[in-house]
């Protein structure tokens, strides 16, 4: 049995349905600025901006994401429930996304996600993006951390890819995954398929000595 000190969860797509909001927000920007639209897989914003445009752009994308935040985003369903129960038993709660500091701050705010975390990590606080592990690293180094004793919970093969990269344990939030398939082949360590799915984990997991089967 490994003792578990510290949980680290994705954003997007793992306690946030907000991808359809990035999508509708980075479409609304390259259609102002180029004329035209992407689907989810093509294309990103620093590749497609030059630097006169960039930060323009970016300004623009994000108050889309503001204004269009309510519409299109939401909570996944029962995630307010299992946060607050995890520091409870003695764990600590990380955020490492990929999405920039701007818009992660706007998600947190409007679903009162905030105080759960002890440590974000954003995209802008990295130089090596995911599926780059520094983000995972910058958290293990500020708790002075054991990987072996973190959970990082994600829905892409870039989560996947981080948490191996540095030897932390990867559990795989399926319910608003893209890539699913693709995860599932990956054997993660542990498997959820709806938030509840996960809660029940962790509550089998941490009553009053924190484990997980190695």
């Amino acid at each position: 049995m490994v003792r578990i000190s510290c949980v680290i969860f994705d954003l997007d797509g793992t306690l946030t349905h907000t991808n359809p909001l990035i999508f509708a927000s980075f479409n609304h920007v390259t259609r102002r600025y180029l004329g035209k639209t992407f689907s989810p897989e093509e294309g990103a914003m620093a590749s497609l901006f030059g630097p006169d445009t960039a930060e323009e752009a970016m300004n623009e994308f994000c108050a889309y994401y503001a204004k269009h935040h309510h519409a299109l985003a939401r909570l996944h369903e029962g995630v307010k429930e299992v946060l607050p129960f995890l520091p409870q038993h003695r764990l600590s709660l990380a955020l490492f996304t990929g999405k920039g500091r701007r818009t992660t701050h706007i998600t947190l705010e409007a679903f009162g996600l905030t105080p759960f975390f002890d440590a974000v990590v954003t995209g802008n606080d990295v130089v090596c993006h995911k599926p780059g592990a520094e983000g995972i690293e910058k958290i293990l180094q500020q708790w002075n951390a054991n990987p072996q004793e973190t959970v990082m919970v994600g829905d892409s093969p870039a989560d996947v890819q981080a948490a191996r990269a540095v030897g932390v344990l990867f559990a795989a939030a399926l319910w608003d995954s893209y890539a699913g398939e693709q995860v599932l082949a990956s054997h993660p360590d542990v498997t959820f398929l709806s938030v509840a799915d996960m809660h029940r984990w962790f509550r089998l997991h941490v009553n009053g000595y924190p484990s997980v089967a190695s």
